[in-house]
């Protein structure tokens, strides 16, 4: 969806910023390994519900901070909010195509 939200914030440029978030494991950024969800805009805030590889990775708390970062540093986004839900849980038919080349599955 690009629809602009009031403030011309659009899901699409969110999206894309979150495409800067590396997973610090695996030097993939988590977009391609299918770790969001979903992106919502409303006004000047966006919300993000991503998950994680494996419910026990450490990494969670530091990833959805980076994430709600990544998402607030969009222009026109005020507050951004990240949200770790593990259900549906990820799987690797939920990683791009390249992604799923770079890990090695086929």
């Amino acid at each position: 969806m690009t629809a602009a939200h009031g403030n011309g914030v659009t899901i699409d440029a969110v999206w894309t910023a979150l495409g800067e978030v590396m997973d610090p494991e695996l030097g993939i950024d988590i977009v391609s390994l299918g770790l969001v969800y979903s992106v919502e805009v409303i006004g000047a805030r966006a919300f993000v519900q991503c998950t994680l590889t494996s419910m026990g990775c450490p990494i969670g708390p530091m990833l959805a901070q980076e994430i709600s970062a990544v998402a607030g540093g969009v222009e026109g986004v005020e507050e951004a909010q990240a949200e770790l839900v593990f259900d549906p849980p990820w799987s690797p038919d939920r990683m791009s195509e390249d992604a799923r080349l770079a890990l090695g599955f086929t």
